[in-house]
Formats: structure tokens, C-alpha cells, sequence
């Protein structure tokens, strides 16, 4: 197991497959873990995963509670970068991790050769509608215990609308009920879904790397419109739209592997 401290000594958790595979960073999303990212990252010996636990996120500390953005989270990733010589290479990420490795890309173009961004949460905006639903369950986890919290989402109009149409947000949304510290799961939830990658479509259009952006239907809180307004305001960008994860998850996982790893191919010398 591999700790690195962050630049304030925050001690965060590199979770590293190994092998002398290309290396490729690929960032978990909010209130994940690495286990996430080996999931969906190809089982390939050409390709090298590493994935930072964000702060308050798998094995790596929470730190101070005020520093827990996306902001800190790039800086953390930047140091890291920085810190095992891997710099620079293909760097992505799910969801929150798409929006860290967005914001990396613009404000630390020496680190990036290549851009993943799969089910993109944001486009450039802060606190994005489709956020609401994992605020929802910080303020709930903050004001309630977890099972009365649970109970209360469950019995509300979010919970109704995502089950006809968004069933694996919701269960994802439901995992969190349950998910330890509740303190820290509960400010990353609310502080995260008012955040976003602090970019504008100005900074989006300066990049030029190459640029893979995956997203699917049936999913409320990663809209396939956001991935699509990526793909297009992202100059060398290209779009992958796969099967919904709420419609086959083991199809939704051979997509984005596929997809994953037909982009990265390109990176090998």
C-alpha cells in the first residue's frame, strides 16, 4: 500500500495496479473509491492504473473538513503527479473524478497528454441540477440519523423519480445511508455537489490533448447532455455514448473498457 502526503500532510492512499504498463491516472467519483475505478478501468498489461483516494474518500484521510473540493482534490492529484515523476500522461476519471481531471488538464496542461471524462457530473457550472439529489442526502444525513435520514429520502419525491428513471443513482444514493464516517460523508456530499471544476468554456477550448468523453442514457445525475456539450466545446474531443449502467451494467463495463481502451492505444510508443 502506497501513502503520499499532500502538500498541507494530509496522507491520501495511491492505489497502483502495477506492471510496466503505459500509466494512466483514473480518478474515482464522489464517495468512491478505487474500487470503482478497477472496475471500469480495462484488465490490460499494456495500461498501468493509478488512482488517488480523494481526501475522505478509501483509505486516505479526510483532512480538514473546509479544504474538501475539487480544487484541493486536483492540487492533491498535482502533487502526486508531481511527486512519483509520472507526469505527464493520460489522466481521467467517473463523475467527480472526470471534473478533477477536467480541472488538471486546464490549469496543469504540463502534467496532461490525454483527457478522460466518463459520465461527467459537470460541464463548467457550480452546483449543477443534476447535483441536487447527493445534496439532498448530505443535508438529510446531517439533520437525521442515518436510518431516520434513509427513511425520510425514501419516502420522498426524489427517490419516487429516480426509481422510474434513474435506478442505479438511486441505489448509489442509498449506498451513502450507510457509508462511514457519517460526519465526512455527509460534508463531502454537500460541500462537493455545490462545487464544480472552477473552469469556463474559455479554458475548455485552450485544451489540446486528445480527449475521450463516455456518457449513456437512463442517468440523472451524469446527463448525457453534459458529456455531449463536453464533446463539443472540447476542441479535440470525441464522444462515446454506451449502454446505460442502469440498463446492463456488465454491458455498460465491456463499453467502457472498450472504449477506454481503444483511446488509450493511441498513447502507446
Amino acid at each position: 500500500m502506497t501513502m503520499v502526503a499532500s502538500p498541507d500532510g494530509t496522507r491520501l492512499h495511491l492505489d497502483d495496479a502495477g506492471g510496466q504498463g503505459l500509466p494512466v491516472v483514473f480518478q474515482h467519483g464522489l464517495c468512491g473509491d478505487a474500487g470503482q475505478t478497477r472496475e471500469a478501468f480495462p484488465s490490460d498489461p499494456r495500461f498501468r492504473r493509478l488512482t488517488l483516494e480523494m481526501r475522505g474518500h478509501g483509505l486516505s484521510e479526510p483532512g480538514d473538513p473546509e479544504r474538501l473540493s475539487i480544487a484541493t482534490f486536483t492540487g492533491d492529484l498535482a502533487h502526486a503527479i508531481e511527486e512519483q515523476g509520472l507526469g505527464p500522461l493520460v489522466v481521467g476519471g467517473i463523475s467527480m473524478g472526470a471534473a478533477i481531471a477536467l480541472r488538471l488538464a486546464a490549469k496543469r496542461p504540463d502534467l496532461v497528454s490525454g483527457l478522460v471524462l466518463v459520465r461527467p457530473a459537470w460541464i463548467v457550472a457550480d452546483a449543477p441540477t443534476n447535483m441536487a439529489p447527493n445534496a439532498e442526502v448530505g443535508a438529510l444525513l446531517s439533520a437525521h440519523e442515518p436510518d431516520d435520514a434513509r427513511a425520510i429520502f425514501d419516502a420522498g419525491e426524489t427517490a419516487a423519480r429516480l426509481a422510474a428513471t434513474a435506478p442505479d443513482n438511486l441505489a448509489s444514493l442509498r449506498g451513502f445511508f450507510s457509508r462511514r464516517p457519517v460526519a465526512v460523508t455527509s460534508t463531502l456530499l454537500s460541500r462537493i455537489s455545490a462545487d464544480g471544476p472552477g473552469v469556463d468554456e474559455t479554458d475548455l477550448a485552450r485544451l489540446a490533448v486528445p480527449t475521450l468523453v463516455i456518457g449513456h442514457e437512463r442517468d440523472a445525475v451524469h446527463p448525457l447532455g453534459h458529456a455531449e456539450a463536453l464533446a463539443k466545446l472540447i476542441p479535440h474531443a470525441r464522444l462515446a455514448t454506451i449502454t446505460p449502467k442502469a440498463t446492463d451494467k456488465t454491458a455498460y463495463l465491456r463499453d467502457v473498457h472498450r472504449a477506454l481502451g481503444a483511446f488509450l492505444e493511441g498513447f502507446i510508443p
